[in-house]
């Protein structure tokens, strides 16, 4: 069952000739989500074939260069006649100022756009194997991080150890592994924990949006396949980073190695790095002991199933 994502947009606030504004899209078996949306989103989306079936939006904060693709979108998406509900998940209090973005333009999507308002702490969405969560974030205005989790998995079926106990190939090995004890011709019953491994965790990802280094990052996953965080500046603007409540790709770093993520990607990009982002990357690998990337737009990333 893949994780795919796409980045859709890298840049700071101010986009350059080569990034976008902050947007990323997350598909997972037959759902499309999208985390931001910021100015050009819906073209990126057409640049790089993600398709317009998103069901959920996840908005990190209100700055406009991580919403003011909304109101184009929601008309692109009426414009292809979409009849199925969406869902815009935003940070407490924003739900008047999204309320004006949606209708932005002077008229009502003709589809239903439920706006959700969210805390750190609260299940944003849960659907059947997953679930997002928002967590607190450190901006100059309100803001929330999300973290995608995976349900655990169901222990490997030990198939050889099933046999030596006597269980007949076919429907009983698939009751055994759905968690059901299966009861043998001589009156034996084998049950699941005989035959199955403990529980598999699931994958998962992390995107703060932007924000100073904060504890709620670490805590919001233990040990996320992926984190996406906040890489504004590099060390010799850490000050400008604190002062306009963004992060540098150091501070990026520290905060990867406490989560114990196994992937990093850099993200936010000011637009002095539109050039060159090597210093980024240097200064987080000389800090972070798992792979990190600064990606470009359009880059997809699939994420696989840790290795349990």
């Amino acid at each position: 069952m893949p994780l795919r994502v796409t980045f859709l947009g890298t840049s700071g606030a101010i986009p350059t000739t080569e990034r976008n504004p902050s947007g990323l899209f997350v598909a997972r078996e037959g759902e499309e989500l999208l985390f931001d949306v910021g100015e050009g989103t819906q073209r990126q989306m057409m640049r790089f074939g993600t398709g317009f079936s998103v069901s959920h939006v996840f908005v990190t904060h209100l700055h406009g260069d991580h919403v003011l693709g909304i109101p184009g979108l929601l008309q692109t998406m009426d414009f292809n006649d979409r009849e199925e509900p969406l869902a815009i998940h935003a940070p407490h209090g924003t739900r008047r100022q999204l309320k004006s973005l949606v209708n932005a333009l002077g008229n009502t999507p003709s589809f239903p756009v439920r706006i959700n308002e969210v805390g750190g702490g609260d299940v944003a969405y849960r659907a059947d194997e997953y679930e997002v969560r928002a967590f607190a974030t450190d901006h100059d205005t309100r803001s929330v991080g999300y973290a995608l989790v995976e349900d655990d998995r169901k222990g490997r079926f030990d198939r050889e150890r099933a046999e030596e106990l006597g269980v007949p190939v076919g429907p009983e090995f698939s009751k055994l592994h759905e968690g059901e004890p299966v009861e043998l011709e001589d009156d034996t019953v084998v049950r699941p924990e005989q035959v199955v491994g403990d529980p598999r965790p699931g994958r998962s990802l992390v995107y703060t949006g932007d924000t100073r280094p904060t504890t709620a990052t670490i805590e919001a996953v233990d040990e996320p396949d992926l984190l996406i965080h906040d890489a504004t500046f590099a060390d010799d603007r850490a000050e400008r980073a604190a002062d306009t409540a963004h992060s540098t790709a150091r501070q990026a770093a520290e905060i990867a190695n406490r989560a114990g993520a196994t992937q990093l990607a850099l993200m936010h990009l000011s637009s002095r790095y539109a050039g060159d982002a090597s210093n980024l990357l240097e200064e987080a690998r000389e800090v972070f002991d798992g792979e990190v990337f600064v990606p470009d737009d359009g880059e997809e990333l699939e994420i696989p199933y840790p290795d349990v």
